[in-house]
């Protein structure tokens, strides 16, 4: 009972997480481990941790995601794909790889979307023409493809590298950025989940709680952040993911 409780807490600070800027699974994964999850059950079992966190967040940064052009939610389809690719991975290769890797993903997500109004201002005085905006969303959706496979396979820190990757977009609100960061986790999760499904990796009852939490967490989160100014969310998304950064570099090597 005491760990269903302390579990449920955590599932509301890690919504509130991601509905900010990601970085949840840095809370659930280790608190799933804590509990005495082996690490690969704790990876699966994030996956249902955290997606009721991300679809209620989504929900609110509804009037946001109005603004957002159509055209953004082609680039689901490569999340679903990079998803089921890396959901695969997970289950036929060893996690070791990836725990080596995941901070200086991170660390490059944050200097990226730390740099990333120098990048914008750069981008609009040389990027005129309708054709290489053409050019420029292929690519983007080719690194979310790219991206998603490693959020199918392990997926702490991937909000930040989402992000990130939305930083470059013509999105001029952080929080329609957020918005459709939560939706392209939500999609790559929820592929991840089904992928998994009948592997007996996931604990159901322990990612459940969590998932109760993260419900709360998650769109109190995206309420919070929308009364916040953009300069300063960009502060707290840069402090959060260097944070992060350092605490998996030293949880894992």
């Amino acid at each position: 009972m005491i760990t269903d409780i302390l579990l449920f807490l955590v599932g509301i600070l890690v919504g509130v997480m991601n509905a900010i800027a990601g970085g949840g699974g840095l809370v659930a994964f280790p608190a799933l481990m804590a509990v005495g999850l082996p690490a690969l059950t704790a990876d699966a079992t994030n996956f249902v941790a955290i997606l009721p966190g991300q679809l209620s967040s989504a929900f609110g940064y509804r009037k946001y995601l109005r603004k957002v052009p159509r055209l953004y939610l082609l680039l689901l389809i490569p999340c679903a794909l990079g998803a089921a690719v890396g959901a695969h991975l997970l289950k036929h290769t060893s996690i070791v790889g990836f725990e080596k890797i995941v901070p200086f993903l991170v660390l490059t997500a944050v200097i990226i979307f730390a740099v990333q109004p120098l990048l914008h201002i750069h981008l609009i005085k040389h990027i005129r023409s309708r054709n290489k905006n053409i050019w420029k969303f292929i690519a983007m959706a080719v690194a979310l493809f790219a991206m998603t496979i490693y959020g199918g396979y392990f997926g702490v820190g991937f909000g930040f590298v989402v992000l990130a990757l939305l930083s470059f977009a013509n999105l001029k609100e952080i929080h329609s950025m957020n918005g459709m960061k939560n939706i392209a986790s939500a999609t790559s999760v929820t592929v991840a989940i089904i992928s998994l499904q009948g592997t007996g990796f996931i604990n159901w009852h322990f990612g459940l709680v969590i998932a109760a939490g993260n419900i709360i967490g998650g769109y109190g989160g995206s309420r919070f952040a929308q009364r916040v100014p953009s300069r300063i969310l960009r502060v707290i998304v840069i402090v959060i993911g260097l944070v992060s950064a350092g605490y998996i570099a030293f949880r894992y090597h």
